[in-house]
């Protein structure tokens, strides 16, 4: 976060305030150690919060019949896809072909949108009398490179398409995104800094979903392939991938993810118990495309149990890092209590299998009897390892990369933003709330006013007042005035988004109360200054359903309540540059305030804070005009 000046500015103030803060902890490190310790503490409730309340409004079949499309609907808005894209045309294109004495490899590419390419390996037995079985391999992140040229993930999981087809089954074998030949970004948040991806509703997921979506239209165009009798699987990444397509697209009748999978609490504050951090959580192993954009404020057992009731299973070893045991389980009986519901445990399996985070045979083999099992309606012994015959060479669809890509650049059109022009104002603000702001509090709990500190010097007046935000969450706000003033006639109330930094800007006044505010994550609670630590605490409140500024906001919020609370009923000035003008902006449109004196208020999506979702409702100017239809709004 960039430094921001906090009011009053008044050099006289700002020194009562630094000295005050100099008293109140020994050092910023001490300041930053809290505001880890806060952050892990509110992680924590938070999550365990979203795991008690998942499905627990499912108690009957019927209970579960009257809400699955609407689950359903929400998951494809959580990955992007709606309103659902269009289908263009595929333009499917084989490359080349090569020959194997019981199969044949067919190198191919395909166009999920205008441009958007999907590179694959289709591996067809030969001697096909009628429609095959088919499966969908969704591979995971394991890169084949050689002198700067990408062969794509398929080829590093070949040989899964090689056993299907030598025991009689079709199977496409996709490249992801990043790792495809034409190489594209999963990281955005994760090592680019793209925030901009959560305002947008933007996950690297969404494309994977959507060219899985498009590899079913795609093999429904081959005649040699049957159509109602579609599988999936993967492992890692594709596990995820294999999760996605699972629950969008009933086409698929069978499915065995692999290594795909755990809970929220694994991902946001258990599992890696020797990292050394406040907060552990295995989101810090997993890039962007593992995760859907959390809107709806799921656990991951709601994801799985969409599948039910059709053939479903969930493989892992016992010790893998990044997909813990316990999470994996605590899915598995999630998932189990729909099936259940439906009378159809047989269809749902968890196999656990020794070892760590590893694609191997052991893992395999119970995959392979599952379609074996629902797909062909038979289970023969697996006598064939899986292995890999080719070169990557010999896999590889594009000679050179087409010059029409968007590969490289999805990010910026996947998802639909809101329109330039156009009207906003009361439904907007609503909407907001459901779709940016749904990870606020749905009840206030008490604010807890306490006064920390009294501190009087030159000539004017310092008070440190400490309030509960929310569950887990206390902050501290200053307020300063001049000495023997009475009830003010207005509140100045300055919002920083940063460190502390004092500046002088204007003189105080008589009858101004200046309060200055620093809101989760600033002031005496910034975290530290690893920068990947950083980005990982981001990164938990988008799993969440939220992020830190729209968290921020509602800081800002509660701080004019406390206001209220301890009896100012004068009006109000939220105040705000950079980042911090956009924090006071959204705030002025859920509280009653006069006046909104911003900053360097941002200009785009891309250099505003991140919130949940906005970009697909409103732009940054349009929030201005919403503030002003409620308050005065100054240009500093």
């Amino acid at each position: 976060m960039k430094k921001t000046s906090l009011a009053p500015r008044i050099a006289a103030i700002a020194l009562c305030i630094f000295q005050l803060a100099i008293l109140q902890a020994a050092s910023a490190a001490l300041f930053k150690t809290e505001g880890d310790r806060m952050f892990a503490a509110y992680f924590k409730h938070q999550t365990d919060q979203l795991a008690a309340k998942s499905l627990s409004e499912i108690k009957t079949i019927e209970d579960w019949k009257s809400r699955k499309d609407q689950y359903r609907r929400q998951m494809h808005e959580m990955l992007g896809l709606d309103p659902f894209p269009k289908r263009t045309a595929l333009k499917a294109t084989v490359t080349g072909k090569l020959q194997h004495a019981e199969f044949e490899v067919w190198k191919v590419h395909f166009q999920s949108k205008p441009g958007l390419y999907v590179t694959a390996n289709l591996y067809v037995p030969k001697g096909i009398k009628k429609p095959a079985p088919t499966i969908l391999y969704v591979c995971g992140h394991g890169r084949v490179k050689k002198d700067g040229v990408s062969f794509g993930n398929k080829v590093h999981y070949q040989h899964h398409g090689v056993w299907f087809a030598r025991n009689g089954y079709v199977c496409l074998v996709i490249d992801t995104l990043q790792l495809g030949e034409i190489e594209g970004i999963h990281h955005g948040t994760y090592h680019h800094d793209m925030w901009w991806w959560n305002s947008r509703g933007y996950s690297s997921a969404a494309v994977e979903a959507w060219n899985c979506i498009r590899a079913l239209d795609y093999l429904e165009t081959l005649k040699f392939v049957d159509k109602n009798r579609f599988g999936v699987t993967g492992r890692s990444g594709g596990g995820a991938y294999s999760w996605w397509i699972s629950v969008l697209d009933e086409r698929i009748k069978a499915s065995a993810p692999v290594a795909g999978i755990a809970d929220l609490k694994n991902h946001v504050y258990a599992g890696f118990p020797n990292s050394g951090r406040l907060a552990h959580g295995v989101v810090e192993g997993h890039c962007d495309c593992m995760f859907h954009v959390n809107t709806y404020r799921w656990d991951f057992g709601q994801v799985a149990a969409l599948v039910a009731p059709r053939p479903l299973l969930i493989l892992n070893t016992d010790d893998d890092r990044i997909f813990p045991l316990d999470g994996v389980t605590r899915v598995f009986n999630g998932a189990r209590k729909i099936y259940d519901l439906h009378g159809a445990r047989d269809k749902l399996g968890l196999v656990i299998i020794p070892g760590g985070h590893k694609d191997t045979q052991p893992l395999r083999v119970p995959a392979f009897n599952w379609f074996n099992r629902h797909l062909k309606g038979k289970e023969t012994p697996i006598t064939l390892t899986a292995e890999k015959l080719f070169e990557p060479e010999q896999l590889r669809v594009f000679k050179k990369l087409p010059a029409d890509e968007i590969n490289t650049k999805i990010q910026e059109s996947f998802t639909q933003l809101a329109p330039a022009k156009q009207k906003v104002g009361k439904d907007t603000i609503a909407l907001l709330r459901k779709k940016t702001f749904g990870g606020w509090p749905e009840k206030d709990v008490p604010l807890n006013v306490k006064q920390d500190v009294f501190f009087e010097d030159c000539g004017f007046v310092v008070e440190k007042y400490k309030f509960d935000s929310q569950g887990k969450i206390r902050l501290s706000v200053f307020l300063s005035y001049l000495k023997g003033q009475k009830k003010p006639e207005k509140i100045v109330l300055e919002v920083a988004d940063g460190e502390w930094d004092w500046k002088q800007e204007e003189e105080p006044k008589e009858g101004v109360l200046y309060v200055t505010f620093a809101p989760r994550g600033a002031g005496e609670t910034a975290l530290s200054d690893d920068k990947t630590h950083r980005t990982q605490t981001r990164r938990r409140f988008m799993l969440l359903g939220q992020t830190l500024a729209g968290m921020q906001v509602w800081d800002v919020r509660r701080c004019v309540q406390m206001l209220r609370e301890l009896g100012y009923d004068c009006p109000v000035t939220l105040s705000g540059e950079g980042d911090a003008a956009s924090l006071v902006s959204l705030a002025a449109l859920y509280e009653k305030v006069e006046t909104v004196r911003v900053k360097n208020y941002p200009k785009d999506d891309k250099s505003q804070p991140d919130y949940l979702n906005i970009s697909r409702i409103v732009t940054p100017a349009q929030v201005l005009d919403l503030v002003r239809q409620r308050s005065k709004v100054v240009n500093r």
